[in-house]
């Protein structure tokens, strides 16, 4: 598109839970992936693995059953994900929550509130699934995303900082739930 036709293009966003990924899907969800870690982003990569590591990564998270994964879209692309992860099932004393994992937004996705999307639809599906509490947890150097989650009222209960160790130095982590 030319830059006269682009200032007045409105992004197509979209949020779905996935039933199933096509190869199309695998594709840009470890084309996204690969961009977030790039740029810091990542969940718990700090390089971006060989593209099959990553291939197996997202046709494994299809064959467990206790993950729900959640792809934003930006123009028909996938530019973001995070999934709810149960607990598991031998976990009575915690079957009322889930976890909110694997999140990020590729850098070519970001500012179009694909972030507020995602978290809206994982608390969306949490709640249809019976959790009355989510929790995660982030890095602190991911402001980005602590943003995101407190500007949908996720509250900080802890920290560590020996939560992640990135080019031979610790960093802090932040721990937050949400009830639903």
């Amino acid at each position: 598109m030319t830059p006269e036709i682009l200032k007045d293009h409105v992004a197509k966003l979209s949020v779905e839970t996935v039933a199933s990924l096509t190869a199309s899907d695998i594709n840009e969800l470890c084309d996204a992936a690969e961009e977030a870690i790039k740029s810091g982003g990542g969940f718990g990569w700090l390089t971006p693995p060989p593209r099959s590591v990553m291939e197996d990564y997202w046709r494994g998270v299809q064959m467990i059953p206790e993950r729900h994964l959640i792809a934003a879209r930006l123009d028909k692309m996938i530019g973001g994900c995070c999934q709810i992860v149960r607990p598991p099932r031998n976990n009575e004393a915690q079957s009322f929550s889930c976890n909110l994992t694997t999140f990020f937004v590729a850098p070519w996705a970001r500012g179009h509130g694909l972030a507020q999307k995602m978290i809206g639809e994982a608390e969306a599906l949490a709640k249809s699934e019976g959790f009355s509490m989510i929790n995660l947890d982030v890095r602190a150097t991911q402001t980005r995303a602590i943003q995101s989650f407190e500007a949908r009222g996720f509250k900080r209960y802890a920290s560590n900082e020996y939560y992640a160790k990135v080019d031979g130095k610790y960093v802090m982590g932040y721990y937050y739930h949400k009830a639903l």
